[in-house]
């Protein structure tokens, strides 16, 4: 994809950075290397709050995975899944164009667990 649509697309993404369940240093951690990284292409486009965790929508394929394998490193209790599915077909090059899904699960801790 051409960097124009980057810039003309503020909806767009490549990739879907998925915190379940939602935790805040994790979350943190995400944004604060985004912002390192301090380069234009690399922007979240939408975050959505789910009840089991949050979805950040992210422009760049390649570095969510790298983000994932970073999060695996800063907290190694939690579980890493990379998947990807075909989105659609460039038609000038007839190559297949892929979306991932990068899904970190953190496991609570026994102390979290609120008491009801």
């Amino acid at each position: 994809m051409s960097k124009s649509t980057h810039f003309n697309n503020p909806k767009y993404f490549e990739a879907i950075i998925q915190l379940r369940p939602y935790n805040q240093e994790v979350f943190e951690f995400i944004e604060k290397q985004i912002q390192n990284k301090n380069n234009q292409e690399y922007f979240i486009s939408k975050i959505e709050e789910l009840k089991t965790g949050i979805d950040i929508y992210f422009s760049s394929q390649r570095y969510a995975r790298t983000l994932g394998q970073l999060l695996k490193r800063k907290f190694p209790k939690g579980e890493l899944l990379i998947t990807k599915k075909m989105h659609t077909r460039d038609r000038m090059t007839d190559r297949e164009l892929s979306r991932a899904t990068v899904l970190f699960r953190l496991k609570k801790k026994r102390d979290d667990v609120k008491e009801e």
